[in-house]
């Protein structure tokens, strides 16, 4: 599989990618899912941030989600749906695997962010996008991105 930034998302997908990101950007909070030590899921609240071509997983020093990504990087992450059953023109979700960020780019993002000290921080590499809703009060509409792959777009009734 193809290694996969946010920018390299843009370039090829820039519709959905603009899509995403605002999903992701409408709410503060969204759902980090990571895997425990025993392979069970483990579901924990998170901040992303998207910022320089790159979509950044920010948590407090020795926090479990962060245990969790250091022993095994997979992760599905899924933005906020907000209030009601609208969910903002779709539900969406990124999967992949968290690489952990330190030295020089994670000292630079800390003048940047000034978020709160410790902290783990880790760079998304992106193995799935999707996007699901309803269109015309008729059809599932789902959208799938894997790198390397073309967008795959699967309609239900």
């Amino acid at each position: 599989m193809i290694p996969a930034n946010w920018a390299f998302f843009t370039t090829v997908e820039p519709e959905l990618a603009a899509f995403v990101e605002q999903r992701f950007r409408a709410f503060r909070h969204h759902v980090l899912a990571t895997l425990r030590k025993d392979g069970s899921p483990r579901t924990s609240g998170l901040e992303a941030d998207f910022r320089d071509g790159e979509l950044w997983l920010g948590m407090m020093a020795d926090s479990l989600k962060a245990l969790d990504l250091r022993r095994d990087p997979r992760f599905a992450l899924q933005a906020n749906p907000g209030e009601g059953t609208d969910m903002g023109g779709g539900d969406v979700r990124i999967a992949g695997r968290a690489l952990e960020v330190e030295g020089e780019r994670k000292s630079g993002y800390a003048k940047e962010v000034e978020p709160p000290e410790p902290f783990h921080l880790f760079r998304a590499e992106l193995t799935e996008v999707v996007r699901t809703r309803v269109e015309n009060d008729r059809y599932l509409v789902v959208q799938v991105w894997t790198p390397g792959e073309p967008l795959r777009t699967i309609r239900r009734t």
